[in-house]
């Protein structure tokens, strides 16, 4: 959350879910899928995905 808060400046929250869930969603976009990808994100990606600069 750091991340892209310093990335972008953005208010970042995190809302609970269940069932493994871990979807990023900007904006009403969905930018990342766990449930997709079959995978977290690696560092950096999810900033990336959004054109944002990686650290």
């Amino acid at each position: 959350m750091a991340e892209l808060e310093e990335a972008f400046g953005a208010r970042v929250r995190l809302i609970k879910g269940s069932g493994g869930v871990f979807d990023v969603i900007a904006d009403g976009r969905r930018v990342f899928s766990k449930h997709e990808k079959g995978r977290f994100p690696e560092p950096g990606e999810v900033a990336s995905l959004l054109g944002g600069a990686t650290p």
